[in-house]
């Protein structure tokens, strides 16, 4: 597939259903609800995968190729409520528990800096305090 076609996934990353079997996954939280002046951030998880679709699996200077070993996909995004911010919140919790109970490293991208507090509730309840 080239680099310009198929569906935008973080770096040319398989699209993943679940969170089963993966070591680490890519989730979007296009959100910014939780912002009083200034709007866009809901697009950025759109725009990070398509930027990334430049950005090789491997390290061409050292040689490193983390995805040969890892098993990495991207989640899509959490599907929010972009009318409620409360039901939002709880609606990332929710997927990152879920992400969390399978074992699987959650990496974000988003949003807002509102979605730091629901994803840091779940991570808490597998974690224990975190600060």
């Amino acid at each position: 597939m080239p680099r310009f076609g198929g569906i935008a996934t973080m770096m040319r990353l398989p699209l993943a259903t679940g969170p089963a079997g993966l070591d680490a996954a890519f989730i979007g939280v296009p959100l910014d609800i939780g912002t009083s002046n200034r709007s866009g951030a809901r697009f950025g998880p759109r725009q990070i995968r398509a930027e990334s679709a430049l950005i090789r699996p491997y390290n061409m200077a050292t040689g490193a190729a983390p995805f040969d070993t890892l098993q990495v996909a991207d989640l899509g995004d959490v599907a929010i409520n972009t009318f409620s911010l409360d039901k939002s919140m709880a609606i990332i919790e929710s997927f990152y528990d879920a992400v969390l109970a399978a074992g699987c490293r959650p990496l974000t991208m988003g949003g807002d800096h509102t979605i730091a507090l629901p994803i840091l509730r779940a991570l808490a309840r597998v974690h224990g305090p975190l600060a």
